[in-house]
């Protein structure tokens, strides 16, 4: 793993298309859950494979399980039942979960244990666990029994409490608990906060919290409290305009930031250069030590050619910079 400026991705990667087919097939009862769990691990390794192949530091597992960051868990767990297919934005969609009763873990404890250890035996890199954080939960379904928000976000916070526990007792180095619903109500940034130490309460794991594509103008510097060791954020969306917003409140020191550099939500295909201009902008004012590099967001969005082209112009941009600066 290199020393400084270290790489990684968000989260998911876009479903290859034979996974996309067994997917289907799936729905239709033309293959077994068994057949489909082959075609996500076939599809997993393709994840890993490909992050190999461009020397990215510490690796995802691409998330070839999941349909919704927020639905995945909604299904497993105990107290949801689900709505008809709502509209996240474009034209995706999901089927929003509706909290009917008390949430519990029921018999998932330990859900996203047994991907994330089928994923890291294919690597000797680090793979991050990967969790949605309670806020988001919450925000992202209907409350049909519980008498408040902040009563739902409080027990959800405890299962993912209890979600990271297990994926730090498998062996997670990494854990990353995403937020990316946090700026929505900015009259709830303290609910967040206090939820979101209730999940890192005790983990020896590095945590991180990626909030995405959100109102950063209205919950800085209040989202440095934060209880997690990293911020993901996305900057090359809006032309790295969150820097100037950042550079006006000195960085925590006990917090890193992965700063996001390419566009997920665009068919565009960056070039080097505007890349290394944008990290050079953040080296400005985040120190070397405390800043790493990764996409926007997760990459679900795009086809697999774009998703690889992006990763391939992050890593050249980040290698080159280490070498004109001698950071190797």
């Amino acid at each position: 793993m290199a020393k400084h400026l270290l790489t990684t991705s968000v989260g998911s990667f876009p479903k290859p298309n034979k996974l996309l087919t067994a997917r289907t097939q799936f729905r239709r009862g033309q293959i077994s859950a068994e057949q489909l769990r082959e075609s996500e691990e076939d599809a997993t390794r393709q994840v890993i494979n490909l992050q190999e192949a461009l020397n990215l530091d510490i690796f995802v597992h691409g998330e070839m399980e999941r349909g919704d960051m927020v639905a995945y868990f909604a299904e497993h767990w105990q107290g949801f039942s689900e709505s008809l297919p709502v509209r996240s934005y474009g034209n995706r969609y999901y089927k929003k979960p509706i909290v009917e009763n008390v949430v519990s873990l029921g018999d998932s404890v330990g859900l996203t244990v047994v991907s994330w250890e089928k994923a890291s035996r294919l690597t000797s890199h680090p793979v991050k666990g990967m969790l949605t954080g309670p806020y988001t939960i919450c925000d992202w379904s209907f409350n049909a029994y519980y008498p408040d928000r902040r009563s739902l976000v409080m027990d959800l916070a405890q299962l993912v409490h209890e979600e990271a526990v297990a994926l730090e007792k498998a062996g997670a180095k990494y854990i990353q608990i995403d937020e990316p619903a946090i700026s929505t109500r900015p009259d709830e940034l303290d609910l967040a906060i206090e939820a979101m130490a209730i999940v890192t309460q005790g983990l020896q794991a590095k945590t991180i919290s990626h909030i995405c594509y959100g109102d950063f103008e209205t919950i800085l510097p209040g989202l440095y409290d934060l209880p997690v060791d990293q911020l993901d954020l996305e900057a090359a969306n809006q032309h790295f305009a969150l820097l100037d917003l950042l550079a006006r409140y000195p960085w925590p020191k006990s917090k890193e930031l992965a700063l996001g550099v390419v566009d997920v939500h665009s068919h565009r295909i960056e070039s080097v250069d505007e890349v290394k201009a944008g990290i050079r902008r953040a080296l400005e004012i985040i120190p070397l030590d405390q800043l790493l590099i990764d996409p926007d967001c997760g990459l679900k969005t795009r086809t697999w050619d774009e998703a690889e082209q992006k990763l391939r112009v992050m890593m050249t941009a980040v290698e080159e910079i280490r070498d004109e600066d001698g950071l190797q």
